[in-house]
Formats: structure tokens, sequence, C-alpha cells
């Protein structure tokens, strides 16, 4: 593991680069601590990295380029046979030579389809003088890059750019409102103005035209649309069963290979559970199992994982997470994330992995089988809804609507209370009043595509949260709403591939996990994996209002289906009653109203109604207030 940074300039002498990307490396100290190296070419142009693995930056030996990488190329033994019986020689083992040589014998566009890994690196061209900056295909590995005052900077995270002198840090304000609507900034875009995230399955290219930078458009060299078809409708349930259990055995197989201890967490789940059941039938020894578990039984999950754990004969270590727990590291989060981040379950993660550190350096993840194979809730739920209410007339479903919301939330509840009474308890609804202004809002909707912006928004523009800018349009994929062959299930799930997915469960672990030095790896995210996946018919993902079926499928060659079979639970945390209770007081101090006029960004009644009617129990604001938490967070950090 280690981070990357560098600059490209010719506005500063050699001894000013290297102080710059000197103060760059010290903040990404966490992602590789081992050592770090620096090379200055004679034209200005500096690389540096913090990893002595492959003694990075290096040069390759027709000494055309000179590179620094970040991440694992899974497939390097296999490439290095095939690239020496091209007549390709090396000095070493390591996969970073691989990736440089192999970019100097086929070029970067072949070379880089040749990867199976994750990966982020820059190469510096010497003969053309321009700098590629290239991330994997589904985007495990970060990489930020921008221009200052004349400088092109380029890091594995904010902090190291935010490090160099003469940057003004301008807030981005589009981004902020991206931000509190999705619960993270997608890509291109970061909370910065001018600062950019290469998107994952991409290059960027650097040059130097007549003494000024040119920066190229992202180009793409791998996506999720030119995968989707042909459809594969003739595999037969076995077949596919099959097949996916041999792709997902050679994925994990290859990311097990590691010189340092490595493990795994277990959340219970269908997808922790097949990696790591998947794991423990290739290894001799007892595979290091690790999950997280809260005392609030509905966001449990950590007897599940135990008794998955016990059946395969892990050697399983667990924590149970208080909110004093979460207090004490939710100061962190700022840091961690380097920009606002407010997806919940960034507090279980980041504890998740101290836990794991103490015994790993290693630990593979199950995520990504939510998206690939059809896991989530509103893919089974989209459909019915949309279903349920487009036979009507919209004028009338508006009209509802409006009827609906004419009582407030509060009243709902009281209405509904004498009733719940009649109910079994586990079919009682919580927060009725709530769910019924959901559902208000819902029935408001002209199509499907707005039900999804529904589905994953949380402050839009009907809150107008932001003091000086309204709040901008949901970050979707406009090829993929525009495609008529395309089902309204598929289409929600290929948008979460393509932002979901990278923007906030693939930073959320990474930032977590490179905070304490641990090393993540998501076999899922193979792309022979999601290439096979993209091109299986819907209903071996999600069949008989069951999500996942294939996976399942193949976990059940594993572990009993009892032991799997329950309604799903997700990685979330009991935020709403942590925040009326022991987070209140920290709370109400981070949205004080004097503190908010202050810095002028959020309109303060806005903040105050719902602050107000979430602490009262009228209405259920947990993740929209953590929003604003998190990114109250994240401006007191940087003030620091």
């Amino acid at each position: 593991m280690c981070g990357i940074a560098g600059i490209l300039t010719s506005v500063l002498s050699q001894v000013e680069i290297l102080e710059t990307v000197q103060n760059m490396a010290r903040q990404l100290a966490p992602r590789g601590p081992d050592a770090d190296g620096y090379w200055v070419d004679e034209h200005s142009q500096v690389v540096v990295e913090l990893s002595d693995l492959g003694a990075q930056p290096m040069h390759s030996q027709s000494s055309r380029y000179c590179i620094v990488y970040n991440g694992e190329v899974y497939n390097h033994k296999s490439l290095r046979k095939e690239m020496i019986a091209e007549g390709c020689k090396f000095r070493g083992e390591s996969d970073t030579e691989v990736i440089l040589e192999a970019i100097d014998l086929w070029g970067i566009k072949r070379a880089i389809n040749k990867f199976v890994g994750m990966f982020a690196f820059a190469v510096w061209d010497k003969q053309n003088r321009e700098l590629i900056l290239a991330r994997d295909r589904m985007g495990e590995k970060p990489l930020y890059y921008g221009q200052v005052s004349g400088k092109l900077l380029f890091a594995s995270e904010l902090k190291a750019i935010s490090a160099c002198k003469g940057w003004s840090r301008e807030l981005d304000q589009n981004a902020l409102s991206l931000f509190l609507r999705h619960n993270c900034i997608p890509s291109p875009y970061s909370i910065y103005k001018n600062i950019f995230k290469v998107p994952p399955g991409a290059t960027v290219t650097i040059r130097f035209e007549k003494q000024q930078l040119a920066v190229e458009e992202p180009r793409k060299y791998w996506s999720v649309l030119d995968n989707i078809h042909p459809v594969n409708h003739d595999i037969s349930a076995d077949d596919a069963i099959s097949e996916l259990d041999g792709l997902i055995r050679n994925s994990v197989s290859s990311q097990m290979l590691a010189d340092v201890p490595l493990g795994a967490f277990l959340s219970g789940g269908v997808d922790s559970s097949c990696i790591v059941a998947i794991m423990q039938s290739l290894s001799n020894r007892p595979v290091k199992t690790f999950s997280i578990g809260f005392k609030e039984q509905q966001y449990n999950e950590a007897e599940h994982a135990k008794a998955v754990a016990n059946y395969l004969g892990t050697e399983h270590t667990e924590f149970y997470v208080s909110s004093n727990d979460a207090l004490n590291v939710i100061p962190e989060m700022g840091k961690i994330y380097d920009e606002p981040f407010s997806d919940s379950s960034q507090l279980p993660t980041y504890l998740l992995s101290q836990l794991t550190q103490t015994k790993v350096t290693v630990s593979l993840s199950g995520d990504a089988g939510d998206e690939l194979f059809g896991g989530y809730d509103r893919y089974l739920w989209g459909n019915r809804i949309w279903n349920s209410i487009s036979w009507a007339p919209l004028f009338f479903r508006r009209l509802t609507s409006s009827g609906l919301r004419i009582v407030p939330p509060g009243a709902w509840d009281k209405v509904y209370s004498p009733f719940s009474k009649l109910v079994a308890e586990k079919r009682r609804i919580r927060n009725f009043g709530d769910k019924l202004y959901k559902l208000a809002s819902v029935l408001s909707l002209k199509n499907p595509r707005e039900l999804y912006t529904q589905f994953v928004s949380h402050w839009d523009e009907s809150h107008d949260i932001l003091k000086k800018q309204n709040m901008v349009s949901a970050h979707l994929n406009e090829q993929i709403w525009c495609r008529d062959d395309l089902c309204f299930t598929e289409k929600m799930m290929y948008q979460d591939m393509v932002c979901y997915l990278p923007d906030d469960i693939l930073v959320k672990v990474d930032r977590a996990a490179m905070a304490v030095s641990l090393e993540t790896r998501v076999p899922l995210l193979d792309h022979r994996i999601v290439e096979f996946a993209l091109k299986l018919p819907m209903h071996l993902k999600v069949r008989k209002g069951v999500g996942k079926w294939l996976l399942r499928q193949v976990l059940y060659k594993y572990v009993p289906n009892t032991l799997i079979d329950r309604p799903k639970m997700g990685f979330g945390v009991p935020m709403d009653s942590w925040l009326r209770g022991p987070l209140k007081e920290w709370c109400l101090d981070m949205l004080a109203k004097d503190k908010l006029n202050r810095e002028q960004i959020l309109n303060v009644d806005i903040v105050q109604k719902h602050l107000n009617e979430h602490m009262s129990g009228k209405r259920n604001w947990a993740y929209y207030l953590w929003d604003l938490l998190m990114f109250e967070t994240w401006m007191e950090n940087e003030k620091n």
C-alpha cells in the first residue's frame, strides 16, 4: 500500500518543487509509512510516493518513462511471462515494474486494458513531455488532480494537495450541493474549485505546450455501459452458478496472495459471507475474520457474523460499538475523508478497520455484491412502487400528495397509534407520520427517473438548505437514463455502479482503512466478474422478490441457507436515537445558530427547523442532520 503525489510545473525551481512535494508527502504517511522517494527531471517535473515496495519512483529500462503507483495488479506474474516471451527483461519482482515495462512495450492503451487489479498511477513520458494519470476500472483507488497558480498537482488524497502554498481552497458550491444531496461528492468533482477526481476507468493526459500546461478531458478506457450488451439470455442457472463460483474463486485466490498477515471483514450477510467462505475453502488454516456489533438489536449483525464464522471455522474477532466509541472518533472524520462525506456507516467502518489492523495488514471485503447482483431494497421496491402509482393521473397523485401533507407527521402518528396496537409488534410501522410524508413525496413524481432520484437524495431543491446557492440536480449518468432498452431496475443498478459504488462505498472503505494503514481488497470488483454480471439476464439477479439470487446460490455451496436467509440490514448505525441521546450535546453545539451565522453557508432557519423536529421526535431527520454535522466537522478540520 502507498500514496502518491506530485507536481508538474515550469514556474518553480527544483528546490521549491522538492519542498512542495515533501510537504505533500507528509500528508499521505498513513497510506504507506515504510519509506518515501522523490525524483525531479531536468525540466522541473517531479513525482513522489510513500512506499519502498517496488522502489518508486521507478524508471523504465528504456529511460523513457517514470512511474509512481498505488495499488495492486494481481495478474502481474502472468503478464511478466507474456512480456518475457516478447523479449522484455526485468530487474526485480514487483508489479510496479511490470506496469511500467508493459506501458513501454505496448503503450498505455493496450497495457492498461491488460491489468487486473486496483490502481492509481502517474506516468511521466520524457519523450513526449506528458504526464498520464490513470485510475482502475471501478474506482477502488483514488486520484485527485488540478491546476494551482501554473502548477499541475496530483495526489491520492486531497490533504496532500491542500498542503501546497498559494492555494486559496475556495469551495465549489456545486460540489457542496451535490454532497448535501448524495452524502458524498461524485466524480469528477471535489469540494474545491479547480481540483478534480480522475474518473474510474479513465486516464487524464497533461502536456507542456509553449511552456503552458494543457490538461485534456478524461478519456475512458473502460466503462459499465460499454460492457452491458449483448446479454447472455441462453445461459442456464446451473452454468451461471458454476461460472460465477469459478470467477470468484479465481479472484479471491489471487487477492489472498500477500507477504503480510491477511484477513477479511465479515458481516454475516451474503456478500462478505461468500468471500470468507471461499477464502476458507482455499486456506489450510483458519481465516482471520472481523465484525462490528451494536447493542441496538435492529442494527446488530454481529450475531449472524459469528454464526457464519463458527460454521466455517474462522478465527473470529468482534467488537461492539457504543455511542461513546462513535463520539471519540467523530472528530477524526473530517481529517480522514479530506472532503465532506456523510455515509453514517463511516463510523463502524473506521472502527472495524481499527480492530482489523491490530491483527492483519490486508483485509478482503465483500463490497459490490449489491450493485452487481441486485441486492439493494430500491431494486426490489422501485418497480413495485412505480407500478402501484403510475396508473393514476399525475394531477390526481399530486392532489393526494398535498392532502396528506396538510396533516403534520406528529398528528398522523396519533391517528395511527390506536390501530398499531391491533397489529403484531414486528409489523408495526415506526415513525408512521414520517413514512407517510415520504409516500406523499413519491406520489408527486413524474417518472421512474425522479423516483430513483428520490431514493438516493437527502437534501434537495425543496429544502433551500444552502444560503448562497440553490441545490443542483442529482448527479445522474444521462447515457444510462436515455437507454430505452434497459428496464428501470437495470438503470438503477448501473447508475449505482458508476456513482454510488465508487464515490460512496469505495471511498468510505479506502479512507477508513488507509487512516489506520490497513489495505483493503474487493474480490467482487475484478473486472471479469463485473463484465460477467453485466451480461446476465435480470432473472438470475432478482427472482421472486429476492435480490442477489445468483450470488446466494454460490454461497449455498459453502454455507447453509438457514444462516443467510433473512431481511437485509445494511451496515447502518442507530443515528436517530444517538442524536437525540448521547450525541445530542455535540450535535446542538456543531449546529448552533451563532456558529452557522458566522459561516454564512447554511440556511440557519432551515437547519434549526429540522433540528427541532428531530429532537422532539416529530420527524426522523437523522441522516439529513448527519450531512450537516459531517460538513461542519470537515470545516472545523479545515481551520486547524
